[in-house]
């Protein structure tokens, strides 16, 4: 969460990438269908980003603060895209609230602007995509 009043400085950047992310999982989603397990649909949309030239990781070591104790910590995350926007592949029924509050908790440890949760088990991708923004990040 941000406290000043400031806009997030990846937020533009982030904005203008995410439909270039969600364009990457249509892509996934034509050739692999509905129905797999998410470590497919991660391990796909990580290669499919690597080709449009996009740096991407998924994973890294963060810095947990809590009472004034600093813990690094491996954080395994699905993607992410040039370092703002964070996109989260699911394959489930449906999208729960935990979902959501997962990749918030991810946004706000990596400190980044905007995030997608996809749900691959869709008939029609864009049904599955949901567009999180760090609380802050745009004002």
């Amino acid at each position: 969460m941000r406290l000043d009043d400031q806009m997030h400085p990846l937020y533009l950047k982030a904005d203008a990438l995410t439909q270039t992310v969600i364009g990457a999982a249509i892509e996934v989603h034509k050739d692999k269908g509905p129905g797999l397990v998410e470590s497919i649909y991660e391990w796909c949309l990580l290669r499919e980003l690597e080709l449009q030239k996009l740096k991407t990781e998924n994973q890294r070591l963060v810095q947990i603060h809590d009472k004034g104790f600093i813990r690094d910590e491996p954080l395994r995350f699905d993607v992410l895209v040039e370092g703002c926007v964070l996109a989260e592949a699911k394959s489930v029924e449906a999208i729960l609230p935990i979902h959501k509050a997962q990749l918030l908790s991810y946004m706000k440890l990596l400190d980044v602007p905007i995030g997608l949760l996809i749900n691959f088990n869709s008939t029609k991708l864009t049904d599955g995509v949901s567009r999180l923004v760090l609380r802050g990040a745009s004002s």
